[in-house]
């Protein structure tokens, strides 16, 4: 009988698990959808100070309801240089905090005694929040099903999870091997190993609660179990930073050392206050009396609190100190070229990574408006100084855009984006596209300028003169395209549509002036091909730019 009991109650107890982990993605997901643009605005503002940094973690990861995700997002952002590893530091810290807020949630569910459960309450919300997503017509209110939905599951979960302990707890057998375990540092262990297994502080933090609640292990072990869970917590961002750069292995080792000295701390504070027959325990229970789950979760929020508070003076001294254990290693040639605003641990966070997308198109358009300007240089000057800078930027510009678009590809096959995020995503691909194609137009007018110095020609004065002339509207053109795009500026964008039609007539202009100075005999025909050509190419560049302006009326969407 006592072994029919023990088999049902773990199959019941991985299936709570697995419906708590399920509920945490899908509240995730949903809950970065409907913050996304809040969010972006977040973590765009992670370069100020250390308090502004734990802020930014803690109601972050409050947000999202993942310390996982906002840890790999920051190793993320590390990785691809837009925050200091002090910056990533204090982030980690609101990270930690902003995670007890799981152990709150749980813990307000365990009250109910006689009259209706507030499990049973909140557990109702997945049954709404289905029906929502279901039948809702418009995406914002499907997405509010979606958090309903996961809210309530987290509480079904919960739900079977604790019934598996009730069952549990009516074992003797049990019992007498549970209470064996008293030993603080194994279950500390205990703790962090299934943490690691799972890679979820949330679930083993709330099958503590549910152990504690149903009496099957005491206030002290259920204690013990959380802090292991903080060390066991560290496993997803060790894996994030083994993949990725020295800074990015730099910030998942800030990760590990934070929480294991927390719980170092906290473990010689329980050893001294021992002395006095003093325990965590007897402590949270005089302050929350009669509510063991009030009890661990008011300990979670302090265990992480107290840590960060002790820690925050200490970040440089931290930061120093993984700089020394992982030192800087000299760049591979075949690392020459880098995405710079993204990398695959971000899309743990998809908002923030559509986010840093545009950055990156942004500065491949940059480098693609650089090498426009050095080929018209060389065409007019026929100096190639810069020829292998050029050279080196368009070999950037093809790494950019094979790897933008594979890293685009997989975002878009993410959860968690809303309506906006993804019509701008289905748009990436033709303005890298379109930048790409700049690269290549000035490439082909480096080309004709290197014909013109093989045989010794060069452009008339006036033809020169025309050139700069459309480097100058081809300027205009790329700053009101940019604006456009970057703020989805559309007064903007009627600015680069009236530039561009001027391109337009500017370069057939171009073309009957050259065809009158070939019949005067100013220019000889093989240099007025280069010309003509040059004309061409450079009416197609301003297609290019204005084609992304254009793009944001895709996303002129009712959210």
């Amino acid at each position: 009988m006592e072994l029919t009991t023990v088999i049902t109650s773990l199959l019941t107890l991985l299936a709570g698990i697995g419906v708590f982990l399920i509920a945490c993605q899908m509240m995730s997901s949903n809950l970065e959808a409907a913050s996304s643009e809040k969010l972006k605005k977040l973590f765009s503002k992670a370069s100020g100070s250390k308090l502004l940094g734990v802020g930014i973690g803690a109601l972050g990861t409050a947000a999202i309801q993942s310390s996982g995700a906002t840890t790999v997002m920051t190793i993320g952002f590390v990785n691809a240089g837009i925050i200091s590893l002090t910056q990533a530091a204090t982030i980690i810290y609101g990270a930690n905090i902003g995670t007890t807020v799981t152990a709150q949630i749980v813990a307000l569910g365990m009250f109910g005694g006689n009259s209706v459960s507030t499990s049973v309450i909140f557990s109702a919300f997945a049954g709404l929040g289905a029906f929502l997503s279901l039948f809702a017509k418009r995406s914002t209110y499907k997405t509010l099903g979606g958090i309903l939905a996961g809210f309530g599951l987290l509480f079904v979960g919960l739900e079977l999870m604790s019934g598996s302990m009730e069952s549990f707890a009516a074992l003797d057998g049990v019992k007498t091997i549970l209470a064996g375990i008293s030993n603080p540092l194994l279950l500390v262990l205990l703790g962090a190993i299934f943490t690691a297994i799972i890679q979820s502080s949330s679930v083993m933090t709330s099958i503590a609660l549910a152990m504690v609640v149903t009496g099957l292990i005491g206030i002290d072990q259920g204690i013990y179990l959380t802090l292991g869970s903080n060390i066991g917590s560290c496993v997803v961002a060790v894996i994030a930073g083994v993949t990725s750069g020295t800074n990015a292995k730099r910030t998942a080792l800030i990760h590990l050392l934070f929480n294991c000295a927390g719980v170092v701390l906290f473990l010689l504070a329980a050893w001294g206050l021992g002395w006095w027959d003093i325990s965590y325990g007897s402590i949270f229970n005089h302050l929350f009396p009669s509510a063991p789950q009030v009890q661990l979760a008011m300990f979670h929020t302090f265990f992480n609190t107290v840590t960060v508070a002790i820690m925050l003076p200490l970040t440089g001294a931290l930061v120093a100190l993984v700089k020394r254990m992982l030192p800087d290693k000299p760049v591979p040639a075949s690392t020459e070229f880098t995405l710079r605003y993204v990398d695959d641990n971000m899309l743990r966070t998809p908002p923030v990574a559509v986010s840093q997308v545009k950055r990156e198109i942004l500065r491949m358009a940059s480098i693609a408006v650089l090498n426009m300007d050095r080929s018209l240089d060389m065409a007019v000057h026929l100096d190639f100084t810069e020829k292998s800078a050029f050279e080196k930027d368009e070999r950037q510009l093809n790494f950019i855009n094979r790897e933008l678009v594979g890293f685009v590809a997989r975002l878009s096959g993410r959860n968690g984006l809303g309506e906006k995020d993804l019509a701008y995503l289905s748009g990436t691909y033709r303005n890298i596209r379109d930048l790409e194609r700049i690269g290549d137009y000035a490439e082909n007018i480096v080309e004709y300028a290197t014909v013109l110095a093989d045989t010794s020609q060069q452009f008339s004065d006036d033809a020169k003169y025309e050139i700069s002339q459309l480097k100058s509207l081809l300027h205009e053109l790329y700053k009101n395209a940019i604006t456009a795009y970057s703020d989805e500026d559309f007064a903007a964008l009627e600015r680069a549509n009236a530039v561009e039609e001027e391109i337009d007539d500017y370069t057939r202009r171009m073309e009957e002036g050259h065809i009158s100075r070939m019949e005067k005999g100013i220019c000889t025909p093989s240099v007025g091909a280069q010309y003509l050509e040059l004309s061409s190419n450079a009416e197609r560049i301003a297609d290019h730019m204005i084609n992304m302006a254009k793009s944001i009326r895709s996303l002129n969407i009712s959210r």
